[in-house]
């Protein structure tokens, strides 16, 4: 039985225009990159508090969210403390012509941001999460959302 603290997360898949998915670079835990997104506050469902994290994030706002399309548990640690993370993804199109840095209120130690073509994303040697990230994206590009959310590892 998991006794860990559950901690709720929703994340953004942004795609652009052009294919390229937008990810941000952290440096905890020997660096990687990620999805944009966080955990839920109080009384928010999943869809809200990721379009919250876009504007907080990014300085993004007037997101328009596609179904859910992917999610994942993973156990790991959070500020120093151990947590069961289940995160819930949503796809985005934003361009990078939306994203207002001055506006972003809450940057969680966001070092840099970069948009990823799938192929530089394929052949990157770096860590980025989640991992099946690259699968993930492939699949929206050629087969749109999917019916179900896809389980990621």
């Amino acid at each position: 039985m998991n006794t860990l603290p559950l901690r709720e997360a929703a994340r953004a898949v942004v795609l652009d225009s052009h294919q390229r998915v937008l990810l941000l670079a952290y440096d905890e835990n020997g660096g990687f990159w990620a999805t944009p997104g966080g955990s839920l506050e109080p009384g928010e469902d999943y869809p809200t508090a990721v379009l919250r994290e876009l504007g907080e994030e990014l300085g993004a706002t007037d997101v328009t969210l596609s179904a859910q399309v992917a999610e994942r548990q993973q156990d790991h640690s959070v500020g120093g403390h151990q947590v069961r993370q289940v995160e819930k993804y949503f796809l985005a199109h934003i361009e990078a012509s939306d994203l207002d840095p001055a506006r972003a209120t809450q940057t969680d130690n966001i070092r840099a941001s970069r948009w990823w073509t799938l192929q530089e994303l394929q052949d990157t040697r770096e860590t980025v999460y989640p991992v099946g990230l690259a699968d993930l994206i492939a699949d929206l590009l050629k087969h749109g959302t999917p019916e179900q959310p896809t389980v990621l590892g």
